[in-house]
């Protein structure tokens, strides 16, 4: 492991109380108060083509960006220690519940030294959608993540229409995936 990779661990280990999670040392602490905030959403993608990607999942399965090709696609930077992200995860169960076959919901879990506990999370949360381990190469390809949760929306053909940095209101992810499917 790298040294910077070791450095932006322990820093999110270091302000695990704050509302945001800050996984990298380049950026201040988010204020507490950040969960009443709205969050951040960074448009500047330019529906740019989502960097390609190979994980390993929860089952010790390889998975590729590409295997979901033709769906609108949520891949979503979470950990298990995150209460925003753990926030969050009712309302991706719920997006992929209700939008079926049209969306696939992709948690990539950046739970590093806490790794054994995500499978048993993922079992006992009930979370419907494929689940992945980051790598610091993928944090790396998707914008240096340094907050969780931090999402994307993605079209049909894997292009980034969308980042959210942050916990993203349920109502919110429901009008890009509308706006998208509308578009394709």
């Amino acid at each position: 492991m790298n040294k910077s990779f070791i450095t932006l661990v322990m820093l999110a280990a270091s302000i695990a109380l704050l509302g945001f999670y800050n996984i990298d040392a380049r950026i201040s602490p988010t204020p507490a108060n950040a969960a009443n905030q709205p969050p951040l959403i960074n448009n500047s993608t330019d529906n740019q083509k989502a960097s390609a990607f190979t994980l390993r999942s929860i089952y010790e399965k390889n998975v590729s960006l590409s295997d979901f090709k033709g769906k609108i696609v949520i891949v979503d930077f979470w950990a298990t220690w995150c209460p925003l992200c753990r926030k969050s995860i009712p309302d991706l169960i719920e997006l992929q519940k209700k939008f079926k076959n049209k969306i696939a919901v992709i948690g990539i879990s950046v739970d590093m030294d806490t790794k054994a506990d995500v499978a048993p999370f993922v079992k006992h949360n009930g979370i419907n959608y494929t689940v992945l381990y980051a790598t610091p190469k993928v944090i790396q390809a998707y914008c240096n993540i340094n907050v969780i949760p931090t999402s994307f929306i993605m079209d049909r053909h894997v292009f980034i229409d969308s980042r959210h940095i942050g916990l993203i209101p349920k109502s919110i992810c429901i009008k890009e995936i509308e706006k998208l499917l509308k578009n394709s």
